[in-house]
């Protein structure tokens, strides 16, 4: 059955195909209908596939017409509409545009003027010289487009966490519903939250390994069998593999272990074990201290743990290490010395101190987003739409007049919440480290967030340099997504994350983990470096409704990446702290 974010995916390809056909208005409906599907909590195809199309009038920006789209994929799995928009425009969209500069419009263009319909045609029409002979084109844009080649095929082979945990999620509820299956759990890189996974692994324990194995397969949501046997099954759910392992229940923990990884972390964790005798691998902990050759078989030696991840480590005389710190950055060395971080909870976050309104490129109303933060259990909700300025999107930034007006709404709107309300900017930091704010309008607003959206090429010492000079201006209280990436889309700015960390201490300015799945900026090494040198931290989702609210779920895991505690992160902190902070 088909996932929301396979469904989304399905109108998010509309809408840039419609885009590359120069249709307008049409995508941005597409686009927003995508991302309230793709945020919505409770998958919609099952209802729908029994009848119950009632859930999709609970989608903001889904009226008829698009719920009659959503009910012929789920029922087909085509939607008509778009095989006749694939077969006018055989672009590989997704592909192409996923060269930094390169859009629909711009694919589009390329189509019909060059026939360039996969990244291949396009490296050879750069390669030929052709690209800059297009009309408004050029040279420039025939360099970015080689330049990029390599990027955009890079990460075209790995998914969004967002799009890959709400399927795991959907593996691990049918496997928890099989009665041979006593224990079940996701592995890999998406039990450590990395923020881009290649697939989605999961773990059962049972008895009844080929029965388990034979159901994975049967089950209606496989899109298709890449390969199975006794112990393990390979399927195809939407576009994303999932691979399926299953053991015997007393080496589920052994087994856990070693598959979550990362390589790195049980490299360092199997040579901590050898210099005290033991052996680690996937089938337990073995004391190989009284073997002359310990290397003679996978289970020589007196087995010790095994049937729980924390007893392999605990075998060793450590700590359970949480899974998002094993990535070979000091978790070892730290648990041996009893110094692992008491990591960040989402039940520690108070509020959300950047989201955005229909004030800029938000999909609802300030009050709409108040109330979807109250629901949420915050003390406080932060409004920090877009100020104007070089790269916002659509030209959707507030002048500061617009900013002065909706300070005044802001006010109204705190005096009758049942939560505080911050009237916050997101000001853009131009290329010089300016955020183009008026004395008033700063002297107006509660929390200034300044993020980079705009010439995302500089070299690493320019754009720390930048960030720094942002940090430095005692107008920021948070330096937002400071990267200004998105993952798999474009790079974003490189910088030095001690130095951020260090000027952020210094200034008493947050860094941002923007916990848009798109985003996920800074990310967990970055998040780590700064804190080292003490710079104090903000999860905040940049929700443009009150759905996506629900970002915050990648954020705090993100910043568990980074080793961040509670007190690191300023919206943990009571009303009264922050304000003294913000102010």
């Amino acid at each position: 059955m088909a996932t929301n974010a396979e469904i989304a995916g399905r109108f998010e390809e509309f809408a840039d195909l419609l885009e590359a056909d120069d249709v307008e208005y049409k995508p941005r409906a597409y686009r927003r209908a995508a991302e309230n599907i793709r945020a919505h909590p409770v998958p919609i195809a099952d209802p729908v596939a029994s009848g119950n199309e009632a859930v999709l009038e609970e989608i903001d920006g889904v009226g008829d017409a698009i719920s009659a789209k959503i009910v012929e994929y789920v029922e087909t799995g085509t939607i008509e509409e778009l095989e006749e928009l694939r077969a006018e425009l055989p672009i590989d969209i997704a592909d192409i545009t996923r060269i930094e500069g390169v859009g629909p419009k711009t694919a589009g263009k390329l189509y019909r003027e060059l026939g360039v319909e996969s990244l291949d045609d396009l490296e050879a029409a750069a390669e030929a010289g052709d690209v800059q002979e297009i009309k408004g084109f050029g040279p420039k844009t025939e360099q970015n487009i080689r330049d990029n080649l390599e990027f955009a095929r890079q990460i075209g082979q790995r998914y969004l966490l967002g799009e890959g945990r709400p399927l795991a999620d959907d593996v691990l509820a049918f496997l928890e519903g099989l009665e041979a299956v006593e224990r079940c759990e996701v592995a890999g890189s998406i039990r450590r939250w990395r923020e881009t996974i290649g697939d989605v692994d999961v773990l059962a324990a049972t008895d009844a390994g080929e029965d388990v194995v034979e159901a994975f397969v049967d089950w209606e949501s496989v899109d298709g069998e890449i390969e199975s046997g006794p112990e393990k099954a390979s399927v195809r759910i939407g576009e994303i593999r999932v691979d399926l392992r299953v053991v015997v229940p007393e080496e589920f923990g052994s087994a856990l272990q070693y598959f979550t990884g990362s390589k790195d972390h049980n490299v360092r964790l199997r040579n901590y074990a050898i210099d005290r005798g033991m052996k680690l691998n996937e089938y337990g902990a073995f004391d190989v201290s009284e073997i002359d050759d310990p290397d003679a078989g996978l289970r020589v030696g007196d087995r010790v743990a095994g049937d729980t991840e924390a007893g392999m480590y605990e075998a060793l005389g450590l700590p359970w290490i949480p899974p998002e710190l094993r990535e070979d950055r000091g978790e070892i060395a730290a648990a041996e010395n009893d110094a692992l971080p008491d990591l960040l909870t989402r039940t520690d976050i108070r509020g959300d101190l950047h989201t955005h309104t229909e004030w800029s490129d938000g999909n609802t109303s300030l009050e709409a987003m108040v109330e979807g933060a109250a629901d949420m259990g915050y003390e406080y909700y932060g409004v920090a739409d877009h100020a104007e300025g070089p790269g916002i999107v659509g030209g959707m930034g507030l002048s500061n007049a617009e900013i002065l007006e909706q300070v005044e709404i802001v006010r109204e709107v705190d005096a009758d919440s049942e939560i505080a309300v911050f009237a916050g900017i997101e000001a853009n930091v131009d290329a010089d480290g300016e955020i183009g704010l008026s004395d008033e309008v700063i002297d107006a607003l509660d929390v200034v967030v300044a993020s980079p959206h705009s010439g995302l090429d500089q070299d690493a010492k320019t754009a720390t340099e930048r960030l720094v000079r942002a940090i430095e201006n005692p107008a920021v209280d948070v330096l937002g997504h400071p990267s200004g990436r998105l993952l798999n889309e474009r790079s974003g700015l490189e910088f030095d994350a001690t130095a951020l960390g260090e000027a952020a201490a210094a200034n008493d300015t947050a860094l941002e983990i923007n916990a848009n799945p798109r985003r996920l900026d800074l990310w967990g090494s970055a998040v780590q470096a700064a804190l080292e040198k003490g710079a104090p931290i903000a999860v905040n989702t940049d929700a443009h409704q009150p759905s996506t609210l629900e970002y915050m779920r990648w954020g705090v895991h993100t910043a568990r990446r980074g080793w961040a505690e509670p007190d690191d992160v300023i919206n943990t902190w009571a009303l009264e702290d922050l304000r003294a902070f913000l102010h």
